[in-house]
Protein backbone atom coordinates (compact mmCIF):
# COMPACT_ATOMS: atom_id res chain seq x y z
CA UNK A 1 0.00 0.00 0.00
CA UNK A 2 1.40 3.37 -0.95
CA UNK A 3 1.76 6.12 1.59
CA UNK A 4 -0.37 9.28 1.57
CA UNK A 5 2.59 11.26 0.25
CA UNK A 6 3.17 8.79 -2.58
CA UNK A 7 -0.51 8.91 -3.57
CA UNK A 8 -0.41 12.70 -3.61
CA UNK A 9 2.74 12.66 -5.74
CA UNK A 10 1.07 10.35 -8.26
CA UNK A 11 -1.80 12.82 -8.59
CA UNK A 12 0.59 15.75 -8.96
CA UNK A 13 2.62 13.91 -11.60
CA UNK A 14 -0.52 13.05 -13.56
CA UNK A 15 -1.73 16.64 -13.48
CA UNK A 16 1.68 17.94 -14.58
CA UNK A 17 2.00 15.45 -17.43
CA UNK A 18 -1.47 16.29 -18.74
CA UNK A 19 -0.78 20.02 -18.38
CA UNK A 20 2.37 19.56 -20.44
CA UNK A 21 0.41 17.70 -23.10
CA UNK A 22 -2.10 20.55 -23.30
CA UNK A 23 0.56 23.25 -23.48
CA UNK A 24 2.14 21.49 -26.47
CA UNK A 25 -1.05 21.87 -28.50
CA UNK A 26 -0.33 25.53 -29.18
CA UNK A 27 2.68 24.40 -31.22
CA UNK A 28 0.47 22.25 -33.44
CA UNK A 29 -1.97 24.89 -34.62
CA UNK A 30 -1.71 25.38 -38.37
CA UNK A 31 -3.81 26.88 -41.13
CA UNK A 32 -5.83 23.68 -41.06
CA UNK A 33 -7.42 24.80 -37.78
CA UNK A 34 -8.51 28.12 -39.28
CA UNK A 35 -9.74 26.38 -42.43
CA UNK A 36 -11.75 23.89 -40.37
CA UNK A 37 -13.51 26.75 -38.59
CA UNK A 38 -14.30 28.48 -41.88
CA UNK A 39 -15.47 25.21 -43.45
CA UNK A 40 -17.94 24.52 -40.62
CA UNK A 41 -19.15 28.12 -40.50
CA UNK A 42 -19.94 28.08 -44.23
CA UNK A 43 -21.49 24.62 -44.22
CA UNK A 44 -25.22 24.11 -44.77
CA UNK A 45 -25.03 20.69 -43.14
CA UNK A 46 -24.24 19.26 -39.73
CA UNK A 47 -21.04 18.13 -38.07
CA UNK A 48 -20.82 14.35 -37.66
CA UNK A 49 -18.28 13.46 -34.97
CA UNK A 50 -16.97 9.91 -34.78
CA UNK A 51 -14.37 7.81 -33.02
CA UNK A 52 -13.81 4.48 -31.32
CA UNK A 53 -12.80 3.48 -27.80
CA UNK A 54 -11.93 6.35 -25.49
CA UNK A 55 -11.83 8.69 -28.48
CA UNK A 56 -15.54 7.94 -28.99
CA UNK A 57 -16.23 9.21 -25.48
CA UNK A 58 -14.43 12.46 -26.25
CA UNK A 59 -16.28 12.66 -29.58
CA UNK A 60 -19.62 12.41 -27.76
CA UNK A 61 -18.60 15.23 -25.43
CA UNK A 62 -17.54 17.40 -28.39
CA UNK A 63 -20.97 16.86 -29.97
CA UNK A 64 -22.63 18.10 -26.77
CA UNK A 65 -20.45 21.20 -26.70
CA UNK A 66 -21.03 22.00 -30.37
CA UNK A 67 -24.79 21.55 -30.10
CA UNK A 68 -25.00 23.75 -27.01
CA UNK A 69 -23.09 26.55 -28.72
CA UNK A 70 -24.97 26.73 -32.00
CA UNK A 71 -23.28 24.15 -34.25
CA UNK A 72 -25.72 21.28 -35.07
CA UNK A 73 -23.84 18.03 -34.50
CA UNK A 74 -24.44 14.28 -34.30
CA UNK A 75 -22.35 11.53 -32.70
CA UNK A 76 -21.65 8.45 -34.80
CA UNK A 77 -19.67 5.56 -33.28
CA UNK A 78 -17.06 4.37 -35.77
CA UNK A 79 -17.86 0.69 -35.22
CA UNK A 80 -21.60 1.28 -35.72
CA UNK A 81 -20.92 3.43 -38.77
CA UNK A 82 -19.57 0.51 -40.77
CA UNK A 83 -22.60 -1.58 -39.77
CA UNK A 84 -25.33 0.74 -40.99
CA UNK A 85 -25.02 4.09 -39.24
CA UNK A 86 -23.34 5.68 -42.28
CA UNK A 87 -26.89 6.34 -43.39
CA UNK A 88 -27.10 9.29 -41.01
CA UNK A 89 -24.57 11.28 -43.07
CA UNK A 90 -26.06 13.77 -45.54
CA UNK A 91 -24.33 15.29 -48.55
CA UNK A 92 -23.65 18.64 -46.86
CA UNK A 93 -22.34 17.18 -43.58
CA UNK A 94 -18.75 17.48 -42.37
CA UNK A 95 -17.16 14.56 -40.54
CA UNK A 96 -14.72 14.97 -37.64
CA UNK A 97 -12.92 11.74 -36.77
CA UNK A 98 -11.07 11.39 -33.45
CA UNK A 99 -8.35 8.80 -32.97
CA UNK A 100 -5.06 8.60 -31.10
CA UNK A 101 -3.30 6.27 -33.52
CA UNK A 102 -5.35 6.98 -36.62
CA UNK A 103 -4.69 3.41 -37.72
CA UNK A 104 -7.41 1.30 -36.07
CA UNK A 105 -9.17 -1.24 -38.32
CA UNK A 106 -12.52 0.54 -38.03
CA UNK A 107 -10.97 3.85 -39.11
CA UNK A 108 -9.29 2.21 -42.11
CA UNK A 109 -12.65 0.88 -43.26
CA UNK A 110 -14.68 3.99 -42.42
CA UNK A 111 -12.59 6.78 -43.94
CA UNK A 112 -12.57 5.48 -47.57
CA UNK A 113 -16.36 5.03 -47.38
CA UNK A 114 -16.85 8.64 -46.28
CA UNK A 115 -14.47 9.88 -48.98
CA UNK A 116 -16.50 7.97 -51.56
CA UNK A 117 -19.62 9.75 -50.31
CA UNK A 118 -17.89 13.09 -50.97
CA UNK A 119 -18.01 14.51 -47.42
CA UNK A 120 -15.14 16.59 -46.06
CA UNK A 121 -13.17 14.88 -43.28
CA UNK A 122 -11.40 16.58 -40.39
CA UNK A 123 -8.92 14.34 -38.58
CA UNK A 124 -8.28 15.02 -34.91
CA UNK A 125 -5.47 12.57 -34.27
CA UNK A 126 -2.23 12.01 -32.38
CA UNK A 127 -0.19 10.54 -35.23
CA UNK A 128 0.89 12.73 -38.14
CA UNK A 129 1.80 9.72 -40.29
CA UNK A 130 -1.37 7.73 -39.69
CA UNK A 131 -3.88 6.46 -42.24
CA UNK A 132 -6.42 8.94 -40.87
CA UNK A 133 -4.17 12.00 -41.04
CA UNK A 134 -3.01 11.18 -44.57
CA UNK A 135 -6.52 10.66 -45.92
CA UNK A 136 -8.37 13.50 -44.19
CA UNK A 137 -8.96 16.87 -45.85
CA UNK A 138 -7.81 18.69 -42.70
CA UNK A 139 -5.61 17.56 -39.82
CA UNK A 140 -5.71 18.80 -36.22
CA UNK A 141 -2.68 17.42 -34.40
CA UNK A 142 -3.20 16.14 -30.84
CA UNK A 143 0.10 14.29 -30.43
CA UNK A 144 1.33 13.74 -26.87
CA UNK A 145 4.81 12.70 -25.83
CA UNK A 146 3.46 10.08 -23.44
CA UNK A 147 0.38 9.10 -21.51
CA UNK A 148 0.08 9.95 -17.83
CA UNK A 149 -0.33 6.22 -17.24
CA UNK A 150 3.00 4.85 -15.87
CA UNK A 151 2.88 2.09 -18.52
CA UNK A 152 2.24 4.67 -21.25
CA UNK A 153 -0.82 2.67 -22.28
CA UNK A 154 -4.10 3.91 -20.78
CA UNK A 155 -5.48 6.90 -22.77
CA UNK A 156 -5.05 9.82 -20.37
CA UNK A 157 -2.97 12.69 -21.70
CA UNK A 158 -4.04 11.83 -25.26
CA UNK A 159 -7.77 12.06 -24.50
CA UNK A 160 -7.19 15.29 -22.56
CA UNK A 161 -5.44 16.72 -25.62
CA UNK A 162 -8.38 15.68 -27.81
CA UNK A 163 -10.80 17.27 -25.38
CA UNK A 164 -8.93 20.57 -25.36
CA UNK A 165 -8.49 20.73 -29.13
CA UNK A 166 -12.20 20.01 -29.53
CA UNK A 167 -13.05 22.78 -27.07
CA UNK A 168 -10.75 25.17 -28.97
CA UNK A 169 -12.66 24.39 -32.16
CA UNK A 170 -16.04 24.83 -30.47
CA UNK A 171 -15.08 28.14 -28.86
CA UNK A 172 -13.64 29.48 -32.11
CA UNK A 173 -16.93 28.64 -33.84
CA UNK A 174 -18.90 30.19 -30.98
CA UNK A 175 -17.05 33.48 -31.15
CA UNK A 176 -17.09 33.62 -34.94
CA UNK A 177 -20.87 33.17 -34.88
CA UNK A 178 -21.23 36.01 -32.36
CA UNK A 179 -22.99 33.56 -30.05
CA UNK A 180 -24.45 35.53 -27.12
CA UNK A 181 -25.66 34.58 -23.64
CA UNK A 182 -29.20 34.98 -24.96
CA UNK A 183 -28.44 32.41 -27.66
CA UNK A 184 -26.92 30.18 -25.01
CA UNK A 185 -30.10 30.41 -22.94
CA UNK A 186 -32.15 29.03 -25.85
CA UNK A 187 -30.22 25.78 -25.69
CA UNK A 188 -30.05 25.56 -21.86
CA UNK A 189 -33.58 26.22 -20.59
CA UNK A 190 -33.46 23.60 -17.84
CA UNK A 191 -31.79 23.54 -14.45
CA UNK A 192 -29.89 26.22 -12.60
CA UNK A 193 -27.80 27.16 -15.62
CA UNK A 194 -30.87 27.87 -17.71
CA UNK A 195 -32.48 29.90 -14.96
CA UNK A 196 -29.39 32.08 -14.66
CA UNK A 197 -29.79 32.91 -18.33
CA UNK A 198 -33.52 33.52 -18.65
CA UNK A 199 -35.28 33.88 -15.25
CA UNK A 200 -36.24 37.49 -14.57
CA UNK A 201 -37.10 39.33 -11.37
CA UNK A 202 -40.70 39.83 -12.56
CA UNK A 203 -41.23 36.06 -12.39
CA UNK A 204 -40.25 35.86 -8.71
CA UNK A 205 -41.25 38.97 -6.79
CA UNK A 206 -44.96 38.59 -7.60
CA UNK A 207 -45.22 35.59 -5.26
CA UNK A 208 -44.17 37.72 -2.27
CA UNK A 209 -46.20 40.09 -0.18
CA UNK A 210 -45.75 43.80 -0.90
CA UNK A 211 -44.64 45.48 2.35
CA UNK A 212 -45.08 49.24 2.47
CA UNK A 213 -45.62 52.03 4.99
CA UNK A 214 -46.02 55.79 4.71
CA UNK A 215 -43.43 58.22 6.04
CA UNK A 216 -45.75 59.35 8.86
CA UNK A 217 -46.57 55.83 10.09
CA UNK A 218 -45.41 55.12 13.63
CA UNK A 219 -42.84 52.56 14.70
CA UNK A 220 -45.47 50.00 15.71
CA UNK A 221 -46.94 50.05 12.21
CA UNK A 222 -43.49 49.59 10.72
CA UNK A 223 -42.69 46.57 12.90
CA UNK A 224 -46.05 44.96 12.19
CA UNK A 225 -45.62 45.45 8.45
CA UNK A 226 -42.14 43.90 8.42
CA UNK A 227 -43.27 41.03 10.65
CA UNK A 228 -46.49 40.22 8.79
CA UNK A 229 -44.96 40.30 5.28
CA UNK A 230 -41.97 38.18 6.36
CA UNK A 231 -39.42 39.69 4.01
CA UNK A 232 -37.23 41.42 6.57
CA UNK A 233 -37.95 44.89 5.22
CA UNK A 234 -40.58 47.34 4.11
CA UNK A 235 -40.66 50.08 1.55
CA UNK A 236 -41.36 53.61 2.76
CA UNK A 237 -43.62 55.69 0.54
CA UNK A 238 -44.60 59.31 0.40
CA UNK A 239 -47.96 58.96 -1.22
CA UNK A 240 -47.14 56.64 -4.13
CA UNK A 241 -43.49 57.67 -4.41
CA UNK A 242 -40.76 55.42 -3.02
CA UNK A 243 -38.54 57.41 -0.67
CA UNK A 244 -36.83 54.81 1.52
CA UNK A 245 -36.52 51.35 3.03
CA UNK A 246 -36.53 50.05 6.59
CA UNK A 247 -35.08 46.62 7.36
CA UNK A 248 -35.34 44.54 10.51
CA UNK A 249 -31.66 45.34 11.00
CA UNK A 250 -32.50 49.03 11.05
CA UNK A 251 -35.05 48.36 13.81
CA UNK A 252 -32.55 46.44 15.93
CA UNK A 253 -29.89 49.10 15.56
CA UNK A 254 -32.41 51.83 16.43
CA UNK A 255 -33.39 50.04 19.65
CA UNK A 256 -29.76 50.11 20.80
CA UNK A 257 -29.70 53.90 20.58
CA UNK A 258 -30.75 55.92 23.59
CA UNK A 259 -33.58 57.80 21.95
CA UNK A 260 -37.31 58.02 22.73
CA UNK A 261 -38.36 55.71 19.91
CA UNK A 262 -42.06 55.77 20.86
CA UNK A 263 -42.50 59.02 18.93
CA UNK A 264 -40.46 58.01 15.88
CA UNK A 265 -42.03 57.88 12.44
CA UNK A 266 -41.04 55.71 9.50
CA UNK A 267 -39.47 58.70 7.81
CA UNK A 268 -37.16 59.20 10.81
CA UNK A 269 -35.47 55.81 10.64
CA UNK A 270 -35.63 54.85 6.97
CA UNK A 271 -32.64 54.59 4.66
CA UNK A 272 -33.15 57.13 1.91
CA UNK A 273 -32.59 56.37 -1.78
CA UNK A 274 -32.52 52.58 -1.33
CA UNK A 275 -31.05 50.19 -3.86
CA UNK A 276 -33.74 49.00 -6.24
CA UNK A 277 -33.94 46.54 -9.09
CA UNK A 278 -36.01 46.74 -12.24
CA UNK A 279 -38.54 43.95 -12.68
CA UNK A 280 -37.23 43.19 -16.17
CA UNK A 281 -33.64 42.33 -15.30
CA UNK A 282 -32.28 38.82 -14.88
CA UNK A 283 -32.43 37.33 -11.40
CA UNK A 284 -28.74 36.41 -11.74
CA UNK A 285 -27.90 40.09 -12.22
CA UNK A 286 -29.99 41.04 -9.19
CA UNK A 287 -28.09 38.45 -7.16
CA UNK A 288 -24.80 40.02 -8.21
CA UNK A 289 -26.00 43.40 -6.90
CA UNK A 290 -27.04 41.82 -3.59
CA UNK A 291 -23.65 40.18 -3.19
CA UNK A 292 -21.75 43.35 -4.02
CA UNK A 293 -23.74 45.32 -1.42
CA UNK A 294 -24.02 42.54 1.18
CA UNK A 295 -27.83 42.74 1.35
CA UNK A 296 -30.53 40.07 1.35
CA UNK A 297 -33.45 41.88 -0.26
CA UNK A 298 -34.14 44.62 -2.79
CA UNK A 299 -37.17 46.66 -3.68
CA UNK A 300 -38.51 45.98 -7.16
CA UNK A 301 -39.53 48.77 -9.49
CA UNK A 302 -41.63 48.76 -12.65
CA UNK A 303 -40.41 51.95 -14.30
CA UNK A 304 -40.93 54.49 -11.46
CA UNK A 305 -43.49 52.45 -9.54
CA UNK A 306 -42.68 50.32 -6.49
CA UNK A 307 -44.17 46.87 -7.08
CA UNK A 308 -42.66 44.50 -4.52
CA UNK A 309 -39.59 42.85 -2.98
CA UNK A 310 -37.19 40.17 -4.13
CA UNK A 311 -35.40 38.27 -1.37
CA UNK A 312 -32.20 36.23 -1.42
CA UNK A 313 -34.16 33.20 -0.26
CA UNK A 314 -36.34 33.41 -3.37
CA UNK A 315 -33.24 33.24 -5.55
CA UNK A 316 -31.74 30.34 -3.64
CA UNK A 317 -34.99 28.39 -3.96
CA UNK A 318 -34.60 28.65 -7.74
CA UNK A 319 -31.14 27.10 -7.48
CA UNK A 320 -29.37 30.25 -8.65
CA UNK A 321 -26.19 30.71 -6.63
Amino acid sequence: MKTSEEIRNIALRTIQEEATAISQLSNYLTEDFENCVKLILNSQGRVIVTGIGKSANIAAKLVSTLNSTGTPSIFMHAADAIHGDLGMIRNEDIVICLSKSGDTPEIKVLIPLIKTMGNKIIALAGNVDSFLSRNADFFLNTTVLREACPNNLAPTASTTAQLVMGDALAVALLECRGFTREDFAKYHPGGALGKRLYLRVSEIYKYNEKPEVQTEDDLRSVILEISSKRLGATAVLNGSDLVGIITDGDIRRMLHREIPFQSLKAGDIMTKDPLTVNADILVADALDVMRQNNITQMLVMDDDTYVGVIHLHDILKEGII
